[in-house]
């Protein structure tokens, strides 16, 4: 019998590493938490070049937030004031936002049924637009070599928002890498953890010497960033400062936990898989598909529900708190930041986007920590079972 009492806890983070302790001592003794104090090898410039190696870029930038990466990416490429951004309506707020933030319009394209990009309605709007930003929302990969080919061949700038998909891969090479720019979160629930902050890499030098100038690099700082330094002296002086760099004591807390990753990403897959498996054994639930190209690093599952109204949803919800699990019902959560109804502050939001809109009625988003155990995976996947047959009724569900 399913009891809220044994229900794992899939809010907590894996723990900071030990190794992290001693720079964290050592920075809180010295007080030098600013990136630009240090000539050389920062906490700051050491986490940029080993994420760098890590997701195959030339360079990173640390700044403060995933949203700070998107906002500085859409500056350093010195797009007109008012350009449109063709974005994914299924994405979390603050991707419209950061763009209305860097004085750009964001274009709502259709999401279906399986949480990624219409192409249809993607190929049709983008022939208004300038860049495109593509949300790999909770870690699901929109088909990227039909987005890449419609947009190269139009030079369209495309800025991928990785946040949910540090060490998802398409056709063997990192989410992040594949557009002119990637951008990656370490807020608390994302695959590294520290609380706050945010990370873009690029292959192109100009464009991070910009995106270093405008993140903060006042004065002559940027001497401090391996980057080809004749860039920059043509852009002193020439670039707003926006402050968004991260400080040294949050990369301090990021640079263990990059070890962990791939351990992370493999446990996550395993229980990902594992809780698929059994929910799409219900009639009342279906988890859609990976792309082919696609090898997903999740932290969380999303599903469907079938054959089940408005109202039989709702109750569904309920039960399955009532057992332990929180569900998060992205279209029937009050307020959700991930509906695209409730980005009231777009002025010309489109009046609906019906696909979008189904879609979002019926998926779910649940918390699966990498750090569960399959004996937390089976509590978590029984109990979305039993919830939904406690509401549909076994009869329904097995025709008898």
């Amino acid at each position: 019998m399913t009891s809220a009492l044994q229900a794992p806890n899939v809010h907590d983070a894996e723990p900071i590493p030990a190794e992290a302790r001693a720079e964290i001592d050592r920075l809180l003794q010295s007080g030098d938490l600013f990136r630009y104090t240090a000539p050389q090898d920062a906490p700051v410039a050491l986490l940029e070049r080993e994420f760098a190696d890590l997701i195959g870029a030339r360079f990173a930038l640390a700044v403060s937030s995933c949203s700070a990466a998107l906002f500085l990416s859409l500056k350093a490429l010195d797009l007109p004031r008012d350009a449109r951004v063709l974005i994914p309506a299924f994405t979390f707020a603050a991707v419209p936002s950061a763009v209305l933030h860097a004085e750009c319009r964001p274009v709502l394209c259709e999401v279906g049924e399986n949480y990624r990009i219409d192409m249809t309605d993607f190929a049709a709007k983008l022939e208004t637009c300038q860049a495109v930003l593509i949300s790999h929302m909770r870690g699901h990969t929109s088909d990227m070599d039909a987005i890449m080919a419609l947009c190269n061949a139009r030079s369209i700038p495309v800025i991928e928002d990785a946040a949910h998909s540090l060490g998802t891969t398409w056709n063997g090479r990192n989410i992040g890498t594949i557009g002119r720019i990637g951008c990656f979160s370490f807020q608390s629930y994302k695959l590294v953890n520290a609380g706050e902050g945010g990370i873009l890499v690029t292959d192109d030098a100009e464009l991070v010497a910009r995106a270093i100038i405008m993140s903060g690099a006042y004065e002559h700082n940027w001497n401090k960033h391996p980057v080809l330094r004749e860039v920059f002296p043509a852009l002193q002086n020439t670039l707003p400062l926006y402050n968004q760099r991260m400080s040294n004591l949050s990369a301090a807390v990021i640079r263990p936990q990059l070890g962990h990753v791939a351990r992370r990403v493999v446990d996550g897959r395993a229980n990902h898989d594992h809780v698929a498996a059994r929910l799409n054994r219900s009639p009342w639930m279906q988890v859609p598909d990976k792309l082919p190209a696609e090898e997903r690093a999740p932290d969380s599952i999303q599903f469907n529900l079938e054959g089940m109204d408005e109202g039989e949803r709702s109750a569904f919800a309920d039960q399955a708190e009532a057992m332990g699990v929180k569900v998060q019902i992205f279209g029937l959560s009050a307020d959700n930041a991930r509906a695209f109804w409730n980005w009231r502050f777009i002025p010309d939001l489109p009046a609906d986007l019906p696909s979008t809109r189904a879609m979002l009625m019926r998926a779910c988003d649940v918390r699966l920590p990498a750090r569960l155990t399959r004996a937390e995976c089976d509590f978590i996947a029984e109990a979305l079972v039993a919830a939904a047959e406690t509401v549909m009724g076994q009869s329904r569900a097995y025709g008898t």
